[in-house]
């Protein structure tokens, strides 16, 4: 069985429930799916890219290339 036959079946399985609590249950499944999957795509900094990520904004705060809390928070406002 492929793929998309194994969609289909769940899908006419899952219209047939008439449960809430097993709703529930698939709702949440597929949201912690979801949330894995996205932090899959995530890919860790070398330290290299760390420290040069550092060496970047100490140089940016040295040449007052930043905002404050509070201009950022007055933009949002």
């Amino acid at each position: 069985m492929n793929i998309e036959s194994r969609k289909l079946e769940f899908i006419q399985e899952f219209l047939k429930l008439q449960s809430e609590d097993t709703i529930l249950l698939f709702e949440k499944l597929l949201q912690k799916e979801k949330q894995s999957k996205s932090l899959k795509v995530l890919k860790p900094m070398t330290a290299a890219e760390l420290d040069s990520r550092i060496d970047q904004s100490e140089a940016d705060f040295r040449n007052h290339k930043f905002k404050t809390s509070d201009e950022l928070l007055a933009k949002y406002k």
